[in-house]
């Protein structure tokens, strides 16, 4: 451990071993990416991408030994045994740092096949992160506001097909599919801004997970509805890389696939839609107390 470092020497650290870390994979996941994307066969696909997913779980897995190296924060876990990563699953969780996405690929990888991100589509810019992301498939949205939407009702439809699309290529394997949906990370303006009726949480979006389930709800084993509470306060991506996270709480639940909402129809059939919104309201309900419940623990030895 280095933890005896002074914090901005372990963040210089930390960000030259995940650098290192990424220099190293990235080039070998694009080598294999264009070889993907010159033999566009269902075949090849089947024999390339488990060599991708085997690429980016070793890249994971090193940024788990230099989170053990520099990070001395005390997890407390519950939810993840009995996990099965030959299975698909749809993953929903709350929103609060770029922490989340190293939290969720510490806990889960191996536990439960690669997760997949959707992204933003100005994300693939990101040096060296974009190209990955991209060779593995992760989907970017652009995720047209609702206000650009009702001026232009096609861009939906857009919107609606580039998640098709990639949820159609997440079911050649067995895939974790992450959604975020809240659409954004929590802050205290957005909540205010949104008057939010959660005390923790922004309003959940419903669009992405819908059709993410009406494409693939019959792949789906199990929704894992993962709550992630930092007690001292959401590290930024600095923060977390000097070691100043020392707290982290995550619960997963289990939960069934609603199948009769999977197969109605989000876009066009308001009563679908209104039962689908009722069923994620009430989970983030649930969320939102938890929340309440995991902020009131005892910090460990106490």
């Amino acid at each position: 451990m280095l933890n005896f470092l002074p914090a901005s020497l372990l963040g210089l650290i930390a960000f030259v071993l995940l650098l290192l870390n990424c220099l190293f994979w990235v080039p070998i996941l694009l080598a294999l990416a264009v070889v993907k994307l010159l033999l566009p066969f269902t075949a090849a696909r089947l024999r390339l991408d488990p060599l991708l997913v085997g690429i980016a779980e070793r890249w994971i897995a090193f940024n788990s030994c230099w989170m053990a190296l520099t990070q001395t924060a005390e997890w407390d876990v519950e939810g993840i045994a009995g996990l099965d990563r030959r299975g698909w699953y749809l993953v929903n969780c709350n929103h609060q740092s770029w922490a989340d996405i190293l939290v969720l690929q510490h806990l889960l990888t191996r536990r439960v096949p690669l997760l997949k991100f959707f992204l933003k589509q100005q994300l693939v810019w990101v040096p060296i992160m974009g190209l990955a992301w991209w060779a593995l498939d992760f989907p970017f949205m652009r995720r047209h506001s609702e206000e650009a939407i009702k001026a232009h009702p096609e861009l939906r439809g857009k919107d609606q097909e580039a998640t098709r699309r990639a949820c159609e290529k997440f079911s050649l394997i067995p895939t974790s599919v992450v959604n975020f949906c809240e659409g954004t990370r929590f802050t205290s303006a957005k909540h205010q801004r949104q008057r939010s009726p959660y005390r923790h949480l922004l309003k959940p979006k419903a669009g992405g997970i819908a059709l993410a389930l009406n494409v693939m709800g019959d792949k789906f084993r199990a929704i894992l509805d993962v709550t992630i509470v930092y007690p001292g306060g959401a590290p930024d991506f600095w923060d977390f890389l000097c070691g100043r996270m020392r707290c982290v709480r995550v619960r997963v639940r289990t939960l069934p696939v609603p199948r009769h909402l999977a197969t109605g129809d989000y876009a066009s059939d308001p009563e679908i839609r209104e039962a689908f919104q009722q069923w994620l309201r009430q989970i983030w309900q649930a969320k939102d107390e938890q929340i309440d419940h995991l902020l009131d623990l005892p910090a460990a030895g106490s």
